[in-house]
């Protein structure tokens, strides 16, 4: 069956939100325009690792072509919460995004997870086979908006130990300093995140991680591994887990 690409080139709101009180919260994007709304679950790594590479992206889609950006900012306008019924079309394996220079917009993909390996160069194409996806076209401003109001979702979780950084729990903290334990970290194949060329250059500045190989904007490269995926909010959880 030919998969089923869902597909917003002028969304009302693409946000991030979630459901659940701090310490067991599932993470949700979420896509609205008129009566249509689609929701994706993910880790609140993915949301993290999204709103970073989306502010980088920005800035370098200014300094290569002069695109006139926003400034970041922490003011958000829209912190309405989720439209409920939050009823999950997949949970997000894969990200993909891209520059369409004809539209001035940034695209984001979210691809579902699957249990065997996919031809990434299927990321941000319509061919009929790979994932299903929701596809997403961002102004410059509402890619701005997005990344604020992500960060605004994710810290709005428990607070941090102030000796071991870790989220305290209302019921007992045993804090890691206090025993000289370190947790070992597995990375979660679910933070897979399919770039385009333009972090090459962020690259060769500052980051020998962010390597893609393809050329041009709005196309697909190697999928650069995030950083460690250990979570002050998530103890003990290195798994696909969307909980917080």
């Amino acid at each position: 069956m030919s998969r089923a690409i869902h597909v917003f080139r002028s969304p009302d709101r693409f946000v991030a939100g979630t459901i659940g009180q701090p310490g067991d919260r599932t993470f949700y994007l979420q896509a609205v325009h008129e009566a249509r709304i689609i929701s994706v679950m993910l880790e609140k790594q993915q949301v993290q690792i999204l709103a970073d590479r989306i502010g980088a992206l920005l800035d370098e889609i200014h300094r290569r072509f002069g695109t006139p950006i926003p400034p970041e900012t922490d003011r958000v306008g829209d912190l309405s919460p989720l439209v409920m019924p939050v009823d999950a079309e997949f949970r997000v394996g894969t990200m993909g995004l891209g520059w369409d220079a004809e539209s001035e917009a940034v695209v984001v993909e979210l691809l579902a997870i699957t249990e065997g390996e996919f031809d990434e160069s299927v990321v941000l194409d319509d061919t009929d086979e790979g994932p299903d996806a929701v596809r997403v076209f961002l102004t410059t401003a509402a890619a701005r908006e997005f990344a604020a109001r992500s960060s605004k979702v994710i810290s709005a979780g428990r607070q941090p130990c102030p000796l071991c950084s870790e989220p305290l729990d209302p019921e007992g903290h045993l804090c890691i300093r206090t025993n000289g334990y370190k947790r070992d970290a597995e990375l979660s194949k679910s933070l897979d995140f399919i770039d385009p060329d333009v972090f090459n250059s962020l690259a060769a500045q500052n980051d020998p991680g962010l390597v893609a190989d393809e050329d041009p904007f709005g196309q697909a490269g190697d999928a650069p591994q995030p950083g460690d995926p250990d979570d002050p909010d998530e103890p003990g959880d290195t798994g696909p887990s969307a909980r917080d």
